[in-house]
């Protein structure tokens, strides 16, 4: 017994000195692990970050900073006739204006906004409402240089605007890129001059597609937007948001907010709008765009289930106005409009695209579902009279 006892001790001690050693063992394994995936993921990130520097570095010599001043003595009437027939009133008016004769730069408004470079002969794009009344627009280049814009042409639509800078040399042009080809969760950037803070620089990603702003008490305008929680503040409007690749995938345009700040819903309108509204306003000074003469409507699940249609298969006619090329060619409410010129339509704006991108005085091929039967309608499509939907 005595002779076994410090066996078993040395035993024991054998035993437990190895499962000490496996114990060191994993734990040394799960300890190289975790700094390995601690290692990965540092490394992730910065490849992310020289991503976005990279995007910085090479894209904001596009971005510009607009400085905007409208002549109040224009907005105000300084000019015009006295509107008042009674004498105090009528001679405060007179004052009025002498004042604003004597010292107009009292009665300037200035204002700041951004811009991207898109065209090395000094076209720029920027946002409608950036330079909507101005009397001067100042465009501040990334190297310092300072040019008066001309040529401003603008569709108030799209909220977006062309404008030219004449004498500059060695400008550098953003590539505009494919915004159908962005996804909900892919990181971009937007570059603008916020509160004056030019060159700014914040990153997000892509929040939603095809966002309205009709709900949002936006006027009716002509698109949807790329939605972004990208920092976008006063002075961003007209600067451009950017993929990885830094290509201008978007034009920042509007925010949703009850401060009047960043909130982080802003919008941006898509490249590829940009792209055929850009070339329309540099080739011809305004936006040609065609038109059809219907009210249309999305198909519900109730709408679907009353008509026995299914949803996505089309758009249903809402409405054909009076002598529209429409009504000219046989439509009628409660149609099922699911192709034109060949394209399949799924939805109210995937018709007003391409109805409005068509050539103006085209002949255009509707297959429509009426009755539950199958017809093919030919349309002469023609200049879009404002203001409509199609």
């Amino acid at each position: 017994m005595h002779r076994l006892y410090p066996r078993c001790i040395d035993r024991s001690l054998r035993y437990r000195s190895v499962a000490m050693f496996v114990v060191t063992l994993i734990g040394g394994a799960l300890t190289a692990g975790a700094l390995a995936d601690d290692a990965s993921d540092l490394a992730s990130a910065k490849s992310l970050s020289r991503a976005f520097r990279n995007v910085a570095e090479t894209t904001t010599p596009s971005v510009v900073t607009l400085s905007v001043s409208k002549n109040l003595r224009n907005v105000l009437g300084g000019d015009g006739e006295n509107p008042f027939t009674d004498r105090r009133r009528s001679e405060l008016f007179r004052r009025f204006q002498e004042e604003m004769r004597r010292n107009p730069e009292r009665f300037q408004q200035n204002g700041v906004g951004s811009g991207v470079i898109i065209d090395t002969s000094g076209i720029i794009l920027t946002n409608h409402h950036v330079v909507q009344g101005a009397d001067r627009v100042v465009v501040r280049l990334h190297d310092g240089r300072e040019f008066e814009a001309t040529d401003i042409r603008t569709d108030e639509a799209t909220d977006l605007a062309v404008l030219r800078i004449e004498g500059a040399e060695n400008l550098t042009a953003a590539r505009l890129g494919d915004s159908d080809q962005m996804d909900i969760g892919d990181w971009v950037i937007a570059i603008g001059t916020p509160f004056e803070l030019e060159f700014t620089v914040s990153a997000g990603i892509i929040s939603g597609k095809g966002r309205s702003l009709r709900d949002s008490g936006e006027r009716d305008r002509r698109t949807t937007f790329l939605q972004t929680d990208a920092a976008i503040n006063p002075g961003n409007s007209g600067g451009p948001l950017l993929n990885l690749d830094g290509e201008v995938i978007g034009i920042n345009t509007a925010i949703a907010s009850r401060s009047g700040g960043n909130d982080g819903i802003g919008f941006a309108v898509p490249s590829n709008l940009v792209r055929w509204i850009s070339r329309e306003l540099i080739a011809h000074g305004e936006v040609r765009r065609a038109y059809l003469g219907v009210s249309i409507a999305e198909i519900t699940a109730s709408i679907a289930r009353q008509f026995g249609l299914e949803r996505g298969s089309g758009v249903l006619v809402a409405e054909v106005r009076s002598g529209s090329p429409a009504e000219s060619a046989g439509l009628q409410v409660g149609d099922v409009i699911t192709r034109i010129g060949g394209t399949a339509v799924r939805t109210p704006g995937e018709l007003q695209r391409i109805v409005e991108r068509s050539s103006t005085r085209s002949t255009q091929t509707l297959a429509i579902v009426r009755d539950d039967q199958s017809q093919t309608l030919r349309v002469r499509l023609s200049d879009l009279p404002p203001p409509t939907e199609l």
